[in-house]
């Protein structure tokens, strides 16, 4: 992997220094915030509620009302955000002609896109990160499930991560930063809902739907489960996207 330390460090400046960052992370905790803060509303009234209804109160789930309505909010906000925080990844740097110079440095294509995909990630790790005061101030008021909570973080970063890997293939394959955006959008759109269609096919192509939907690998983790399967998921996902960014960038060889 040489050359991924200049590039890793060369992308988190490129990051911080766009004014792309700021407004997506705005915007992100913004909504993050929103949604955080209308399930605490919404339990705290019915909490009031349940105070002349003991049927009711036995009803109440923190995890249920709060915990995972808030992490399922933060995933569809991430489908929206990660595709402008890639969309320049690569796509820039052919734009503005420096691909090729980037890539005689003595830097392998490996370091290149491990590189530019660490970076990605470790801002998504930020932002989420952002969220957590969130959840201490929560912490002061009631006691919280902390292991349903690293779960769904645990998710959300995994899910994160799948998503940076198809965006840095999208910016790989053109130098519109637009049409990669929109490109890495539709398609994690499209593997979002992916499992919504289960229904309207036979049952073997059903559960194979089901299975490639990130939806459906991120619900176990907003409800506190680890399950081995949905991890391996998300892995093999990240895997198969940076190996195929991996290829379009070597094939610069062949077609020169």
């Amino acid at each position: 992997m040489k050359g991924f330390v200049p590039v890793y460090g060369k992308e988190m400046y490129r990051i911080f220094a766009s004014p792309i960052f700021y407004v997506v992370a705005f915007i992100f905790l913004t909504l993050a915030g929103y949604f955080f803060y209308s399930a605490v509303a919404y339990y705290s009234l019915l909490s009031f509620q349940s105070g002349r209804n003991p049927f009711m109160a036995r009803q109440l789930s923190l995890s249920e009302m709060v915990l995972e309505p808030f992490f399922g909010s933060v995933g569809i906000v991430l489908l929206f955000m990660v595709p402008l925080m890639t969309m320049r990844l690569f796509a820039e740097e052919k734009k503005t002609g420096t691909m090729e110079l980037l890539l005689t440095y003595p830097i392998s294509d490996r370091g290149a896109v491990l590189g530019k995909y660490t970076a990605a990630i470790s801002v998504m790790a930020l932002m989420l990160t952002g969220t957590l005061p969130a959840m201490v101030v929560l912490s002061a008021f009631t006691t919280l499930p902390w292991p349903t909570i690293f779960s769904g973080y645990l998710g959300l970063f995994l899910m994160s991560s799948a998503f940076v890997s198809l965006g840095v293939l999208a910016s790989s394959l053109t130098q519109n930063q637009i049409v990669a955006a929109a490109a890495t959008f539709g398609a994690l759109l499209l593997l979002w809902i992916l499992g919504w269609s289960q229904t309207l096919v036979g049952p073997a192509v059903g559960s194979v739907l089901v299975y490639l939907s990130l939806l459906s690998h991120f619900e176990n983790f907003a409800k506190g489960v680890l399950d081995s399967r949905d991890i391996l998921y998300y892995v093999l996902f990240v895997i198969l996207f940076l190996f195929t960014t991996l290829r379009v960038l070597e094939s610069r060889h062949w077609r020169a």
